[in-house]
Protein backbone atom coordinates (compact mmCIF):
# COMPACT_ATOMS: atom_id res chain seq x y z
CA UNK A 1 0.00 0.00 0.00
CA UNK A 2 1.29 3.62 -0.55
CA UNK A 3 -0.35 6.52 0.70
CA UNK A 4 0.02 10.36 -0.30
CA UNK A 5 -0.43 13.37 2.30
CA UNK A 6 -1.50 16.47 0.15
CA UNK A 7 -0.91 19.58 2.41
CA UNK A 8 -1.65 22.47 0.45
CA UNK A 9 -4.92 23.58 -1.00
CA UNK A 10 -3.11 23.33 -4.54
CA UNK A 11 -2.88 19.70 -3.92
CA UNK A 12 0.52 20.31 -6.55
CA UNK A 13 3.35 19.89 -3.99
CA UNK A 14 2.95 16.19 -2.87
CA UNK A 15 5.02 13.48 -0.67
CA UNK A 16 4.52 9.91 -1.69
CA UNK A 17 5.94 7.38 1.18
CA UNK A 18 5.89 3.68 0.88
CA UNK A 19 4.83 1.11 3.92
CA UNK A 20 8.20 0.80 5.06
CA UNK A 21 9.15 4.65 5.67
CA UNK A 22 5.24 4.99 6.59
CA UNK A 23 5.62 5.85 10.79
CA UNK A 24 2.11 5.97 11.32
CA UNK A 25 2.22 9.37 12.27
CA UNK A 26 -0.02 12.30 9.88
CA UNK A 27 1.40 15.15 9.84
CA UNK A 28 -0.60 18.10 11.66
CA UNK A 29 -3.35 19.59 8.71
CA UNK A 30 -2.24 16.75 6.47
CA UNK A 31 -4.91 15.15 4.13
CA UNK A 32 -4.08 11.19 3.23
CA UNK A 33 -4.79 9.88 -0.03
CA UNK A 34 -5.18 6.37 0.37
CA UNK A 35 -8.62 5.01 -1.05
CA UNK A 36 -9.58 4.73 -4.73
CA UNK A 37 -12.10 6.63 -4.13
CA UNK A 38 -10.29 9.60 -3.12
CA UNK A 39 -7.50 8.99 -6.29
CA UNK A 40 -11.01 9.45 -8.10
CA UNK A 41 -12.20 12.75 -6.10
CA UNK A 42 -8.65 14.43 -7.04
CA UNK A 43 -9.17 14.24 -11.26
CA UNK A 44 -12.23 17.16 -10.27
CA UNK A 45 -9.95 20.13 -10.45
CA UNK A 46 -12.07 23.28 -10.72
CA UNK A 47 -10.58 26.37 -12.08
CA UNK A 48 -7.60 24.70 -14.05
CA UNK A 49 -6.34 27.32 -15.84
CA UNK A 50 -3.94 27.51 -19.56
CA UNK A 51 -2.77 31.09 -19.57
CA UNK A 52 -2.14 32.52 -23.51
CA UNK A 53 0.13 34.95 -22.64
CA UNK A 54 3.06 33.65 -24.59
CA UNK A 55 1.82 33.15 -27.68
CA UNK A 56 -1.68 35.36 -27.84
CA UNK A 57 -0.64 38.44 -30.37
CA UNK A 58 0.58 35.77 -32.69
CA UNK A 59 -2.76 35.05 -33.36
CA UNK A 60 -4.42 37.11 -36.39
CA UNK A 61 -7.69 36.96 -34.33
CA UNK A 62 -5.95 39.69 -31.67
CA UNK A 63 -4.79 43.19 -31.80
CA UNK A 64 -3.29 45.43 -28.80
CA UNK A 65 -4.01 48.83 -28.16
CA UNK A 66 -1.28 51.25 -29.76
CA UNK A 67 -0.29 53.23 -26.50
CA UNK A 68 0.15 49.56 -25.17
CA UNK A 69 3.33 49.17 -28.25
CA UNK A 70 4.28 52.60 -29.27
CA UNK A 71 6.99 53.80 -26.85
CA UNK A 72 7.35 50.68 -24.57
CA UNK A 73 10.32 48.54 -24.38
CA UNK A 74 9.38 45.66 -26.67
CA UNK A 75 8.08 42.68 -24.04
CA UNK A 76 6.89 39.41 -25.28
CA UNK A 77 3.66 40.75 -26.54
CA UNK A 78 5.25 43.13 -28.63
CA UNK A 79 7.52 40.96 -30.40
CA UNK A 80 4.56 39.01 -31.37
CA UNK A 81 2.68 41.48 -32.07
CA UNK A 82 5.02 43.32 -34.80
CA UNK A 83 6.27 39.57 -35.72
CA UNK A 84 9.80 40.36 -35.03
CA UNK A 85 12.28 37.61 -35.49
CA UNK A 86 15.73 39.40 -34.25
CA UNK A 87 14.69 39.86 -31.22
CA UNK A 88 15.81 37.16 -27.87
CA UNK A 89 12.62 35.88 -26.67
CA UNK A 90 14.77 32.95 -24.71
CA UNK A 91 15.79 35.81 -22.73
CA UNK A 92 12.64 37.22 -22.22
CA UNK A 93 10.83 34.07 -21.32
CA UNK A 94 12.71 33.31 -17.86
CA UNK A 95 9.53 31.73 -16.33
CA UNK A 96 5.43 30.51 -18.14
CA UNK A 97 2.99 30.21 -16.31
CA UNK A 98 1.13 28.40 -18.88
CA UNK A 99 4.24 25.30 -18.88
CA UNK A 100 4.71 25.46 -15.18
CA UNK A 101 1.16 25.25 -14.62
CA UNK A 102 0.42 22.36 -17.72
CA UNK A 103 3.19 19.78 -16.42
CA UNK A 104 1.96 20.59 -12.59
CA UNK A 105 -1.16 18.96 -13.54
CA UNK A 106 0.89 16.31 -15.73
CA UNK A 107 2.50 15.29 -12.09
CA UNK A 108 -1.29 15.52 -10.48
CA UNK A 109 -2.56 13.15 -12.88
CA UNK A 110 0.69 11.07 -13.05
CA UNK A 111 0.48 10.42 -9.60
CA UNK A 112 -3.13 8.74 -9.51
CA UNK A 113 -2.56 6.57 -12.64
CA UNK A 114 0.84 5.64 -10.53
CA UNK A 115 -0.57 4.96 -7.16
CA UNK A 116 -3.79 4.48 -7.49
CA UNK A 117 -3.89 0.66 -8.15
CA UNK A 118 -2.21 -0.26 -5.02
CA UNK A 119 -5.44 2.07 -2.73
CA UNK A 120 -8.00 0.25 -1.36
CA UNK A 121 -11.06 0.04 -3.05
CA UNK A 122 -13.36 -1.09 -5.86
CA UNK A 123 -10.84 -2.37 -8.76
CA UNK A 124 -13.78 -0.24 -11.21
CA UNK A 125 -13.34 2.67 -9.14
CA UNK A 126 -9.19 2.46 -9.87
CA UNK A 127 -9.79 1.54 -13.28
CA UNK A 128 -12.76 5.04 -13.68
CA UNK A 129 -9.78 7.15 -11.88
CA UNK A 130 -6.64 6.07 -14.07
CA UNK A 131 -8.47 6.38 -17.15
CA UNK A 132 -10.03 10.17 -16.70
CA UNK A 133 -6.37 11.02 -15.30
CA UNK A 134 -5.23 9.43 -18.77
CA UNK A 135 -7.48 11.50 -20.92
CA UNK A 136 -6.45 14.73 -18.84
CA UNK A 137 -2.36 13.88 -19.25
CA UNK A 138 -3.23 13.17 -22.67
CA UNK A 139 -5.22 16.85 -23.37
CA UNK A 140 -2.16 18.52 -21.49
CA UNK A 141 0.47 16.75 -23.55
CA UNK A 142 -1.24 18.21 -26.50
CA UNK A 143 -1.63 21.69 -25.13
CA UNK A 144 2.54 21.44 -24.90
CA UNK A 145 3.40 20.07 -28.01
CA UNK A 146 0.97 22.09 -30.15
CA UNK A 147 2.83 25.11 -28.24
CA UNK A 148 5.95 24.40 -28.38
CA UNK A 149 7.22 22.38 -31.45
CA UNK A 150 6.15 22.75 -35.79
CA UNK A 151 2.90 21.63 -36.22
CA UNK A 152 1.97 17.93 -36.68
CA UNK A 153 3.61 16.95 -40.38
CA UNK A 154 3.37 13.36 -41.58
CA UNK A 155 6.30 14.00 -43.19
CA UNK A 156 8.79 15.71 -40.71
CA UNK A 157 7.02 14.74 -37.59
CA UNK A 158 9.37 11.50 -36.62
CA UNK A 159 12.56 14.09 -36.55
CA UNK A 160 10.80 17.53 -35.18
CA UNK A 161 11.73 18.46 -32.12
CA UNK A 162 8.60 17.93 -29.40
CA UNK A 163 8.18 18.29 -25.49
CA UNK A 164 9.17 16.01 -22.79
CA UNK A 165 7.21 13.44 -22.02
CA UNK A 166 6.29 12.99 -18.48
CA UNK A 167 4.72 9.21 -17.88
CA UNK A 168 5.17 8.74 -14.10
CA UNK A 169 5.14 10.90 -11.17
CA UNK A 170 8.38 12.19 -10.85
CA UNK A 171 8.83 15.61 -8.93
CA UNK A 172 12.67 15.40 -10.18
CA UNK A 173 12.33 13.86 -13.63
CA UNK A 174 14.98 15.19 -16.26
CA UNK A 175 13.12 13.40 -19.36
CA UNK A 176 14.75 13.53 -22.66
CA UNK A 177 12.71 15.36 -25.16
CA UNK A 178 10.89 13.43 -27.57
CA UNK A 179 10.08 14.10 -31.18
CA UNK A 180 6.68 15.71 -32.65
CA UNK A 181 5.46 12.28 -33.83
CA UNK A 182 6.44 9.82 -29.99
CA UNK A 183 4.81 12.85 -28.53
CA UNK A 184 1.31 12.22 -30.34
CA UNK A 185 1.76 8.36 -30.26
CA UNK A 186 1.75 8.87 -26.59
CA UNK A 187 -1.57 11.09 -26.57
CA UNK A 188 -3.20 8.46 -28.67
CA UNK A 189 -2.21 5.64 -26.86
CA UNK A 190 -3.92 7.43 -23.73
CA UNK A 191 -6.64 8.22 -25.54
CA UNK A 192 -7.52 4.50 -25.80
CA UNK A 193 -6.46 3.00 -23.06
CA UNK A 194 -9.12 5.78 -21.31
CA UNK A 195 -11.82 5.15 -23.50
CA UNK A 196 -13.52 2.14 -22.46
CA UNK A 197 -13.50 2.91 -18.93
CA UNK A 198 -15.02 6.66 -18.81
CA UNK A 199 -18.37 7.61 -18.39
CA UNK A 200 -21.05 9.22 -20.09
CA UNK A 201 -22.24 11.08 -17.17
CA UNK A 202 -19.18 11.75 -14.86
CA UNK A 203 -19.78 13.06 -10.90
CA UNK A 204 -19.21 16.36 -11.96
CA UNK A 205 -18.30 18.51 -14.72
CA UNK A 206 -14.64 18.77 -13.80
CA UNK A 207 -14.70 15.02 -14.55
CA UNK A 208 -13.76 14.10 -18.23
CA UNK A 209 -16.92 12.42 -19.92
CA UNK A 210 -17.36 10.50 -23.27
CA UNK A 211 -18.33 13.24 -25.34
CA UNK A 212 -15.08 15.08 -24.57
CA UNK A 213 -13.04 12.30 -25.02
CA UNK A 214 -14.34 11.24 -28.35
CA UNK A 215 -14.50 15.07 -29.29
CA UNK A 216 -10.30 15.58 -27.92
CA UNK A 217 -9.82 12.08 -29.84
CA UNK A 218 -10.93 13.77 -33.05
CA UNK A 219 -9.24 16.78 -32.68
CA UNK A 220 -5.89 14.51 -32.32
CA UNK A 221 -7.26 12.73 -35.41
CA UNK A 222 -7.72 16.23 -37.12
CA UNK A 223 -3.95 17.56 -36.72
CA UNK A 224 -2.65 14.47 -37.57
CA UNK A 225 -4.67 14.58 -41.07
CA UNK A 226 -6.48 11.21 -39.81
CA UNK A 227 -9.28 12.65 -41.41
CA UNK A 228 -11.90 9.25 -41.69
CA UNK A 229 -10.76 9.09 -37.82
CA UNK A 230 -11.50 12.03 -36.97
CA UNK A 231 -15.51 12.13 -38.38
CA UNK A 232 -15.64 8.72 -36.81
CA UNK A 233 -14.84 10.24 -33.24
CA UNK A 234 -16.78 13.69 -33.93
CA UNK A 235 -20.09 11.61 -34.50
CA UNK A 236 -19.74 9.83 -31.56
CA UNK A 237 -18.76 12.60 -29.19
CA UNK A 238 -21.91 14.23 -30.93
CA UNK A 239 -23.83 11.15 -30.01
CA UNK A 240 -23.60 11.91 -26.40
CA UNK A 241 -23.75 15.84 -26.52
CA UNK A 242 -24.92 17.30 -29.48
CA UNK A 243 -26.69 20.40 -27.99
CA UNK A 244 -25.84 24.28 -29.49
CA UNK A 245 -26.83 27.16 -27.31
CA UNK A 246 -29.21 29.27 -29.09
CA UNK A 247 -27.67 32.45 -29.13
CA UNK A 248 -30.27 33.95 -31.95
CA UNK A 249 -32.71 32.70 -29.28
CA UNK A 250 -30.33 34.90 -26.55
CA UNK A 251 -30.65 37.82 -28.26
CA UNK A 252 -34.53 37.98 -28.55
CA UNK A 253 -33.85 37.40 -24.91
CA UNK A 254 -32.39 40.67 -24.40
CA UNK A 255 -28.50 38.97 -23.54
CA UNK A 256 -26.27 38.73 -20.83
CA UNK A 257 -27.34 42.06 -19.57
CA UNK A 258 -30.99 40.18 -18.59
CA UNK A 259 -30.21 36.13 -18.67
CA UNK A 260 -26.84 35.21 -17.33
CA UNK A 261 -25.67 32.37 -18.70
CA UNK A 262 -23.06 30.48 -15.91
CA UNK A 263 -20.99 27.99 -17.16
CA UNK A 264 -23.42 25.28 -15.86
CA UNK A 265 -25.83 26.49 -17.33
CA UNK A 266 -23.81 26.45 -20.98
CA UNK A 267 -25.13 23.13 -22.81
CA UNK A 268 -22.68 22.91 -25.30
CA UNK A 269 -19.62 22.91 -22.68
CA UNK A 270 -17.70 19.50 -23.11
CA UNK A 271 -14.89 20.11 -20.56
CA UNK A 272 -14.23 23.37 -17.83
CA UNK A 273 -10.85 24.47 -18.06
CA UNK A 274 -10.27 28.36 -18.05
CA UNK A 275 -7.35 31.43 -19.52
CA UNK A 276 -7.58 33.26 -16.49
CA UNK A 277 -9.31 30.75 -14.15
CA UNK A 278 -13.66 31.40 -13.00
CA UNK A 279 -12.97 35.27 -13.96
CA UNK A 280 -12.63 34.11 -17.54
CA UNK A 281 -12.13 37.02 -20.12
CA UNK A 282 -12.92 39.44 -17.48
CA UNK A 283 -9.95 41.69 -18.32
CA UNK A 284 -11.29 43.43 -21.38
CA UNK A 285 -7.97 44.87 -22.50
CA UNK A 286 -6.16 41.67 -22.60
CA UNK A 287 -9.09 40.38 -25.75
CA UNK A 288 -9.61 42.82 -28.19
CA UNK A 289 -9.44 41.27 -31.70
CA UNK A 290 -8.29 42.55 -35.02
CA UNK A 291 -10.09 44.40 -37.63
CA UNK A 292 -10.02 41.28 -39.69
CA UNK A 293 -11.79 39.29 -37.19
CA UNK A 294 -14.78 41.86 -36.66
CA UNK A 295 -14.70 42.65 -40.35
CA UNK A 296 -15.22 38.96 -40.98
CA UNK A 297 -17.74 38.74 -38.29
CA UNK A 298 -20.05 40.93 -40.30
CA UNK A 299 -23.20 43.33 -38.64
CA UNK A 300 -25.46 40.39 -37.77
CA UNK A 301 -23.71 37.56 -36.03
CA UNK A 302 -24.44 36.92 -32.26
CA UNK A 303 -21.76 35.92 -31.32
CA UNK A 304 -20.18 39.60 -31.73
CA UNK A 305 -23.19 41.70 -31.15
CA UNK A 306 -23.94 40.13 -27.44
CA UNK A 307 -20.52 40.28 -26.60
CA UNK A 308 -18.23 42.89 -27.71
CA UNK A 309 -18.13 46.31 -27.07
CA UNK A 310 -16.51 48.42 -30.44
CA UNK A 311 -17.48 52.35 -28.78
CA UNK A 312 -14.99 52.38 -25.34
CA UNK A 313 -12.39 54.82 -25.60
CA UNK A 314 -10.81 53.25 -22.62
CA UNK A 315 -10.27 49.90 -24.16
CA UNK A 316 -10.02 50.30 -28.13
CA UNK A 317 -8.65 52.79 -30.12
CA UNK A 318 -11.21 54.85 -31.55
CA UNK A 319 -11.24 54.36 -35.55
CA UNK A 320 -9.39 51.13 -35.81
CA UNK A 321 -12.21 48.88 -36.42
CA UNK A 322 -11.30 46.70 -33.43
CA UNK A 323 -13.81 45.34 -30.55
CA UNK A 324 -13.15 43.78 -27.01
CA UNK A 325 -14.72 41.39 -25.36
CA UNK A 326 -17.04 42.96 -22.76
CA UNK A 327 -18.79 40.23 -21.31
CA UNK A 328 -17.93 39.81 -17.53
CA UNK A 329 -17.70 35.47 -16.32
CA UNK A 330 -20.62 35.93 -14.14
CA UNK A 331 -22.36 36.83 -17.30
CA UNK A 332 -21.89 34.01 -19.88
CA UNK A 333 -19.31 31.59 -19.58
CA UNK A 334 -17.73 31.29 -23.57
CA UNK A 335 -15.53 28.40 -23.25
CA UNK A 336 -11.93 29.42 -24.82
CA UNK A 337 -9.32 26.64 -23.84
CA UNK A 338 -11.49 23.74 -23.26
CA UNK A 339 -13.50 21.86 -26.03
CA UNK A 340 -17.54 22.12 -26.82
CA UNK A 341 -19.90 20.62 -29.03
CA UNK A 342 -19.92 23.40 -31.54
CA UNK A 343 -15.72 22.38 -32.20
CA UNK A 344 -17.30 19.14 -32.93
CA UNK A 345 -19.78 20.38 -35.33
CA UNK A 346 -16.92 22.09 -36.76
CA UNK A 347 -14.49 18.98 -37.35
CA UNK A 348 -17.07 17.51 -38.51
CA UNK A 349 -17.71 19.72 -41.25
CA UNK A 350 -13.89 19.66 -41.96
CA UNK A 351 -13.33 16.29 -42.33
CA UNK A 352 -16.24 16.73 -45.21
CA UNK A 353 -14.72 19.48 -46.81
CA UNK A 354 -11.57 16.88 -47.19
CA UNK A 355 -13.90 14.60 -48.24
CA UNK A 356 -15.24 16.94 -51.20
CA UNK A 357 -18.40 16.25 -49.60
CA UNK A 358 -19.10 19.88 -50.13
CA UNK A 359 -22.59 19.92 -49.68
CA UNK A 360 -22.47 17.78 -46.17
CA UNK A 361 -19.83 20.48 -44.94
CA UNK A 362 -22.17 23.50 -45.42
CA UNK A 363 -25.28 21.80 -44.08
CA UNK A 364 -23.21 21.13 -40.89
CA UNK A 365 -22.03 24.81 -40.86
CA UNK A 366 -25.47 26.14 -41.43
CA UNK A 367 -26.34 24.20 -38.69
CA UNK A 368 -24.63 26.09 -36.41
CA UNK A 369 -25.14 29.55 -38.10
CA UNK A 370 -28.85 28.74 -37.40
CA UNK A 371 -28.00 28.97 -33.54
CA UNK A 372 -25.50 31.83 -34.39
CA UNK A 373 -26.88 34.68 -37.27
CA UNK A 374 -29.56 36.76 -36.29
CA UNK A 375 -30.48 37.77 -39.64
CA UNK A 376 -29.91 38.27 -42.90
CA UNK A 377 -27.95 35.17 -44.91
CA UNK A 378 -28.09 32.44 -42.94
CA UNK A 379 -27.34 29.56 -44.94
CA UNK A 380 -23.82 29.64 -47.16
CA UNK A 381 -24.47 28.39 -50.89
CA UNK A 382 -22.05 25.38 -51.59
CA UNK A 383 -19.05 25.92 -53.43
CA UNK A 384 -17.60 23.80 -56.05
CA UNK A 385 -14.24 23.32 -54.59
CA UNK A 386 -12.55 22.00 -52.20
CA UNK A 387 -10.32 24.94 -51.02
CA UNK A 388 -13.37 27.67 -50.98
CA UNK A 389 -15.17 24.93 -48.66
CA UNK A 390 -12.32 24.85 -46.42
CA UNK A 391 -12.16 28.47 -46.58
CA UNK A 392 -15.91 28.79 -44.96
CA UNK A 393 -14.99 26.30 -42.13
CA UNK A 394 -11.87 28.25 -41.36
CA UNK A 395 -13.81 31.26 -41.05
CA UNK A 396 -16.59 30.01 -38.87
CA UNK A 397 -14.07 28.49 -36.32
CA UNK A 398 -12.68 32.03 -36.54
CA UNK A 399 -15.74 33.15 -34.94
CA UNK A 400 -16.77 30.42 -32.74
CA UNK A 401 -13.61 29.25 -31.23
CA UNK A 402 -12.73 32.89 -29.99
CA UNK A 403 -9.39 33.47 -28.17
CA UNK A 404 -7.54 30.45 -26.25
CA UNK A 405 -5.72 28.29 -27.97
CA UNK A 406 -7.87 27.70 -31.02
CA UNK A 407 -6.54 30.38 -33.74
CA UNK A 408 -2.96 29.61 -32.71
CA UNK A 409 -3.20 26.21 -32.85
CA UNK A 410 -5.32 26.57 -36.47
CA UNK A 411 -2.48 28.53 -38.59
CA UNK A 412 0.35 26.27 -37.12
CA UNK A 413 -1.37 23.07 -38.28
CA UNK A 414 -2.65 24.36 -41.36
CA UNK A 415 0.38 26.11 -42.16
CA UNK A 416 1.99 22.24 -42.89
CA UNK A 417 -0.48 22.19 -45.91
CA UNK A 418 0.37 24.53 -48.57
CA UNK A 419 -2.96 24.76 -49.86
CA UNK A 420 -4.27 26.30 -46.82
CA UNK A 421 -0.43 27.90 -45.46
CA UNK A 422 -1.57 31.87 -44.43
CA UNK A 423 1.14 34.63 -44.67
CA UNK A 424 -0.74 36.78 -42.04
CA UNK A 425 0.07 40.33 -42.52
CA UNK A 426 -0.88 43.19 -39.57
CA UNK A 427 -0.65 47.46 -40.50
CA UNK A 428 0.01 49.35 -37.50
CA UNK A 429 -0.32 51.68 -36.36
CA UNK A 430 -3.89 52.14 -37.56
CA UNK A 431 -4.72 55.83 -35.64
CA UNK A 432 -1.49 57.58 -34.19
CA UNK A 433 -0.04 60.05 -37.24
CA UNK A 434 3.35 60.50 -34.80
CA UNK A 435 5.11 57.28 -35.89
CA UNK A 436 5.38 56.05 -38.96
CA UNK A 437 2.70 53.23 -40.50
CA UNK A 438 4.77 49.80 -41.36
CA UNK A 439 3.08 46.36 -42.73
CA UNK A 440 4.62 43.55 -40.24
CA UNK A 441 4.58 39.77 -41.71
CA UNK A 442 4.03 36.83 -40.24
CA UNK A 443 4.98 33.77 -43.12
CA UNK A 444 3.70 30.06 -42.82
CA UNK A 445 7.15 28.87 -41.64
CA UNK A 446 8.45 31.28 -38.90
CA UNK A 447 10.20 30.29 -36.09
CA UNK A 448 7.75 32.61 -33.94
CA UNK A 449 5.09 30.01 -34.18
CA UNK A 450 7.51 27.70 -31.76
CA UNK A 451 7.82 29.26 -28.63
CA UNK A 452 10.86 28.79 -26.65
CA UNK A 453 10.70 26.29 -23.47
CA UNK A 454 11.14 29.04 -20.59
CA UNK A 455 14.69 29.97 -19.00
CA UNK A 456 13.45 27.91 -15.91
CA UNK A 457 12.83 24.71 -17.68
CA UNK A 458 16.25 25.13 -19.56
CA UNK A 459 18.47 25.53 -16.52
CA UNK A 460 17.16 22.59 -14.98
CA UNK A 461 17.30 20.16 -17.12
CA UNK A 462 19.92 19.97 -20.09
CA UNK A 463 18.27 17.24 -22.02
CA UNK A 464 15.62 19.96 -22.62
CA UNK A 465 16.87 21.81 -25.79
CA UNK A 466 15.20 24.75 -28.02
CA UNK A 467 13.15 23.55 -31.08
CA UNK A 468 14.56 26.37 -32.97
CA UNK A 469 17.96 28.07 -33.72
CA UNK A 470 17.65 30.50 -31.39
CA UNK A 471 20.76 30.57 -28.81
CA UNK A 472 20.31 29.78 -25.22
CA UNK A 473 21.89 32.92 -22.86
CA UNK A 474 23.91 30.52 -20.95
Amino acid sequence: MKQIYIITLSLLMLTVTSCEEYTDVTPKGALVIETAAQFYEMVSLPNRGYPINNFQYLSDDQWMKESNVIGITPNVDIINFTFDETADRVSLLKTSSFYNQAYSYINRWNTIITLVDNSKGEESTKQLAKAEAKINRAYDHFLLINTYAKGYNPQTAATDGGICIMDKFDLEAQPAKSTVAQVYDFIQKDIEDALPYLQEKPLDVYHPSLAFAYAFKAKVHLFKREIAKAREAAEKSLSYNNQIFDMVAYSKQGGPTVVTVPAANNVEVLSYQYMTGYNEMNFAYQYVISPELRTLFGTNDARFNLFFNTTSATNLDQGSNTAYWSIVYTRFFYPTVGMKTTEVYLMQAECYAREDKFAEAVGVLNTLRAKRIVSGTVNLAVPTTRAATMQLVINERRKELLLGFNRFFDLKRLNTETEYAKTVTRVFPLVNKTVPQKTYTLQPNSKLYIIPFPLSALTKNPKLTLNTDEKLPF
